[in-house]
């Protein structure tokens, strides 16, 4: 069923047995108008009461203007003889249609005839248009048999629009009937042809009007996520394509659009009766007063109710574009079409028609980690989260047990670190509730304005794009999981009436403690939310040269250089979501200069050691021979996989691989020797559903022993099986298969003097995107130009993988390393492309200025 809406945004209903002549607005007040200059003098009447008992409130407004004008057309068609079966009939579009007239809003009529003689029709137009342009009343009018109106509709896109809200006023309702079937019949036939036009017009609307939830002075009818859109919905709705209400529920964030739409309304009509005239721009100037007749607050609360109303719409109208671009009709061998697939891409969690939606078998009420995998899944491939999927979980899914299980943690980490992949995600989770019941301190900053004019977003905008950014810098720190987190957190703390950094470091602190870090993360956490304007406060307001600057930064963060290098990184993205020319040449040079005075005055941090062996693994070591073991953690999706097998070449690649084949993500590892045997330990998570029985593992990673089974090429192959990322104009959305947020990094950390040993492995640290079968791709690397890996500590942080090698290498040289770290290089994910954006100068994607060189 359509969805249509009554004295909100949309077309008339079908049924137009309630569209008659309405009664005399005698309860506003005022008498029936006699002719057009009373109807004006009543419209200036009702508009002059600003203050006292008899002030409409805005809805009513709206009502009793609808009444006059519908009052003065009906006595005025009588008057000049257009009445039932008279042949004519006087038809309603545009805001009279729709019944929300605003008070400056042009008349849009239609004078339909049933093809009358010409000089009758041009006699009573005139009589019907002259009184109103004479009365100086602002007037778009036609004067049409039905079949021209439909040929009209059918070759212009703004006339079709218009003529879908069509009403009858008076006269002929038969003819008012034929025209509303008509129109709305050949809207439907048509919509296959002209639903490309029709996203193409609003898309030319947004960039001429913009992004009204983050817009200084929005156009509440064009700009994005304004009353056109909900018009639009309505029209799609009339074709039957969807019902724009998708997943959005009454409690959730604005209310639903219903809410939304209603809320944006009576703003505009009081920007009319306030400004006198019809603008559609909220100015600075009039928010005070607006939000004041609206009982909103002052310009800061209406900004805030803007904004959030504005932001339903815009995810109801993506959610409207794409659910009605699946329900085209089709035509021809299109019919014959198979069945989309439903591919895994996380436990619970599938691929199905271009969305990311839940597996058949997924159960939302017993699985509290299943919201962030399906978050997860989406920003990862770019694929959006379908309407029903949102609707069953936000009714289903169960509050996640605190501390959060790890597995849930480190979704939400692959989440943060998906770069602008990670905004319409959060965008669809907030909008349904979801993220909310997440991080329930998040409402505090929803849709907070900036109090400072140089910031372009919300205050809750603006963390998401710092994080967006963070994640671009991840390869530069040694905690990237603390990066991303501490980018999302950092000004949380506003809008509570205190110093937000004092505030926001023990929200986090609090959030630390409930997602599952270890309490000296928990406790790295608070310090970078608290510490995040230290840098830049600094190194802009303080001598350099001055001894005592470095030295209190030092001291301020207790000597910890991981906390200086996220805290440098912290700077630099914050800047960059905060807007255009914030972070430049200059101020990255002075923070550059502050960090690197503060290292030296810092102490090294420990080098990197291998994990010891248990007993258990010491024992399976010296039984000799190939084992594997698996074994459940605490998480009921993670698994700890055991491997044994004689040392030789390539052990780690093969091992790593033959789980990568599998579909095991791994999650961490630590591969050892002892007693002449490798001995790995894995911990994975199954892409989905359990992992498979030992002795499988044990059977493939024999006949890769052997030579039996091509790792490299398997991988390959299943990497291009991958699910394809949809198509956004010329260019794909994300590959994270083959691209990453940030940089990779090779680092080489040099052994102390061991007077017990001079042939102490050096270490390598490899900072990269994660992968398909990383680890055996890297391993293969480093044992192929000629090196053993003695050991290895790895561990992947959210999307990032920070793995550690202690490597012996054949003749070690600079021109050795080069070589090797090239070749490494080659085989981990790339940085992902710049991409051509339509958000403001300095949105994520791009990164102008110097980075902070960290390392």
């Amino acid at each position: 069923m359509p969805f249509v809406t009554n004295n909100n945004d949309g077309p008339a209903s079908d049924d137009s047995s309630n569209a008659g002549p309405r009664p005399s607005p005698g309860k506003s007040g005022f008498s029936p108008p006699a002719a057009a200059t009373d109807l004006v003098e009543a419209r200036r009447a009702l508009l002059a009461q600003q203050d006292g008992p008899k002030r409409l409130d805005a809805a009513g407004l709206r009502q009793v203007l609808v009444d006059l004008h519908d009052f003065w057309l009906t006595t005025k068609g009588a008057e000049i003889g257009i009445r039932p079966n008279s042949g004519f009939a006087i038809v309603a579009v545009g805001g009279l249609g729709r019944q929300e007239l605003l008070p400056y809003s042009d008349l849009d009529l239609i004078l339909l005839h049933d093809d009358m003689k010409p000089a009758e029709v041009s006699e009573v137009a005139d009589a019907l248009w002259y009184p109103l342009w004479d009365a100086h009343i602002a007037l778009d009018h036609s004067v049409r048999t039905v079949p021209q109106a439909l040929q009209v509709a059918s070759s212009d896109m703004t006339a079709a629009l218009a003529m879908l809200d069509a009403r009858h006023i008076a006269g002929d309702e038969e003819l008012t009937n034929l025209l509303i079937g008509g129109i709305r019949r050949q809207w439907r036939t048509d919509i296959r042809h002209r639903f490309g036009e029709l996203v193409d017009t609003a898309r030319d609307r947004w960039k001429r009007s913009g992004d009204i939830a983050h817009r200084a002075e929005p156009d509440l009818k064009n700009g994005r996520g304004g009353l056109r859109d909900v018009q639009m919905l309505d029209n799609l709705a009339i074709a039957q394509l969807t019902d724009g209400m998708g997943s959005l529920r009454p409690d959730s964030p604005g209310g639903g659009l219903r809410t939304a739409y209603t809320r944006l309304l009576d703003i505009r009509t009081e920007l009319h009766r306030i400004a006198g005239r019809p603008r559609e721009s909220l100015r600075a100037q009039d928010a005070d007063e607006i939000g004041a007749a609206l009982r909103i607050g002052d310009r800061f609360d209406l900004a805030r109710t803007i904004s959030d109303c504005a932001r339903t719409v815009s995810y109801s109208v993506d959610l409207g574009l794409r659910t009605s671009a699946n329900a085209l009709p089709r035509r021809g061998l299109s019919k014959l079409r198979r069945a989309p697939l439903r591919r895994p891409l996380d436990e619970g969690v599938v691929e199905h028609a271009g969305e990311v939606v839940l597996a058949r078998s997924a159960i939302p009420s017993k699985d509290p980690g299943l919201i962030l995998r399906v978050a997860s899944a989406a920003a990862r491939t770019g694929l959006p989260i379908g309407a029903a999927t949102l609707s069953r979980l936000a009714d289903h899914a169960p509050e996640l047990r605190e501390p959060w299980p790890p597995e849930a943690l480190s979704d939400l980490l692959v989440l943060l670190g998906t770069g602008s992949h990670m905004v319409d995600p959060i965008e669809a989770l907030d909008r349904t509730g979801l993220w909310g019941r997440l991080l329930p301190e998040w409402g505090a900053v929803r849709d907070l304005p900036p109090r400072d004019a140089v910031h372009i977003w919300t205050v809750d905008r603006h963390l998401v794009e710092t994080t967006a950014y963070a994640s671009t810098m991840t390869t530069r720190v040694s905690r990237p999981d603390l990066l991303v987190l501490g980018a999302l957190l950092h000004d949380l703390g506003k809008g509570r009436g205190a110093d937000h950094s004092i505030v926001g470091a023990e929200l986090a602190a609090q959030i630390g403690n409930r997602i599952g870090l270890w309490p000296q993360d928990v406790a790295l956490l608070s310090e970078m939310v608290r510490y995040h304007l230290l840098l830049p406060s600094t190194a802009t307001r303080r001598d350099l040269d001055d001894p005592e600057t470095a030295q209190s930064v030092v001291d301020a963060l207790g000597g910890s250089r991981v906390l200086l290098e996220l805290l440098a990184a912290l700077a630099e993205a914050d800047s960059l979501a905060t807007g255009p020319g914030v972070w430049g040449e200059w101020k990255a040079s002075l923070v550059g200069e502050l960090v690197r005075r503060c290292l030296r005055l810092m102490d090294g941090e420990p080098l990197p050691q291998p994990e010891p062996l248990s007993d258990k693994e010491i024992r399976l070591a010296e039984n000799g021979g190939v084992t594997v073991e698996i074994d459940t953690t605490e998480g009921p999706h993670t698994f700890e996989v055991t491997m044994i097998a004689p040392d030789g070449p390539g052990m780690l690649s093969k091992m790593a691989g033959v789980l990568a084949l599998n579909g095991l993500r791994l999650r961490s590892a630590n591969a050892r020797s002892h007693a002449g045997s490798v001995v790995n330990t894995f911990v994975v998570v199954p892409t989905f559903g359990d992992p498979p029985e030992p002795g499988l593992i044990r059977q493939q990673l024999l006949q890769a022993i052997d030579g039996r089974l091509d790792i490299g090429a398997r991988l390959d192959a299943r990497e291009r099986d991958m699910p394809t990322p949809p198509q956004v104009g010329d260019r794909q959305v994300a590959v994270p298969a083959l691209f990453a947020q940030a940089p990779p990094r090779v680092l080489w950390i040099e052994p102390d003097i061991d007077a017990e040993r001079e042939d102490a492995p050096v270490t390598l640290e490899l900072r990269a995107g994660d992968r398909l079968g990383l680890l055996a791709r890297v391993a293969a690397v480093i044992e192929g130009a000629g090196a053993s890996v003695e050991w290895a500590k790895v561990t992947t942080l959210g999307g990032t993988v920070v793995d550690t090698f202690g490597v012996d290498l054949p003749a070690d040289s600079a021109q050795m390393r080069a070589s090797l770290e090239e070749a490494i290089l080659a085989v981990v994910p790339p940085p992902a492309p710049a991409e051509d954006s339509d958000e403001p100068e300095g949105g994520a994607g791009g990164s102008p200025g110097a980075g902070v060189p960290i390392g």
